[in-house]
């Protein structure tokens, strides 16, 4: 992704009402180089076909949400599979929507850009490991897991049932994401690099964990920055100061270490 493009990923995730298709694309872009404007223009149009392929006139969270599921995993066949947990590709918009694979949070982007983009009352809902999808007031309780081809949920698995349904926002969406995309690297040390732009774009995130400074740091000790990585880590420790002494002196420590490596 030139820096241009980081730009505008880091505008819209700042902006009041983020595009959650449009950032899922510009995340893409940092994975595959193909990914141009064009390409991405083909991504939003393909989600508008789709969304056209719906019946009008639907009422309801159930209703909205047989519709979607019928047309998108029944008649076309999107889902995920175990393997696809090993895959990039399965974390990237545009490839979901060719393959009609994906993580479950990529599917469930899928289901919401259609859906809302025919007038559905529809939501993602963050459950712990996995994602869904809910249409009409969450208090009804009707959602459905894209993962399995759409297979309803209702109020059957415990963490339906545990307490409010609270919408995902976007930003928090993207984010996961993200992260999704930094633990697939994260075993695979030869793709340090799309560790470090997932890291580079969640810093880009208005509103994210402190602790991904001091991640970026040691993957850039990791890949030979040290110089880099050290002065990144002394910037976190400054901020630690405030906190935990303790730990920010550890921070420095480890800092002179990766400096070391220097000599």
């Amino acid at each position: 992704m030139t820096s241009a493009w980081r730009e505008r990923f880091a505008e819209e995730a700042r902006s009041e009402r983020p595009d959650l298709a449009l950032l899922c694309l510009l995340l893409a872009a940092e994975a595959d180089p193909d990914l141009d404007e064009r390409a991405m223009d083909w991504a939003q149009i393909e989600l508008d076909r789709l969304a056209g392929m719906l019946p009008y006139g639907l009422r309801g969270g159930r209703a909205w949400a047989s519709a979607v599921t019928e047309l998108l995993g029944g008649r076309l066949g999107f889902h995920g599979t175990p393997a696809d947990y090993d895959r990039l590709p399965s974390s990237l918009l545009h490839e979901v929507l060719r393959r009609r694979r994906g993580l479950p949070i990529l599917l469930s982007v899928v289901w919401m850009e259609v859906a809302r983009r025919a007038g559905a009352p529809v939501y993602g809902l963050g459950l712990p490991g996995h994602f869904v999808v809910g249409f009409g007031d969450p208090e009804e309780g009707v959602v459905v897991d894209p993962f399995a081809g759409g297979a309803s949920l209702g109020t059957g698995p415990a963490e339906l049932a545990d307490g409010p349904r609270t919408p995902a926002r976007t930003r928090d969406i993207v984010l996961r994401i993200l992260n999704n995309i930094r633990a697939w690297a994260s075993t695979r040390p030869e793709h340090s690099g799309v560790a470090l732009w997932a890291l580079d774009l969640s810093l880009l995130m208005p509103s994210h964990p402190a602790s991904l400074r001091y991640e970026r740091a040691r993957l850039l000790v990791e890949r030979g920055a040290f110089q880099e990585g050290a002065a990144e880590m002394e910037s976190y420790a400054t901020v630690v100061d405030a906190i935990d002494v303790t730990a920010a002196g550890r921070i420095r420590a480890e800092a002179a270490s990766a400096r070391a490596l220097l000599n």
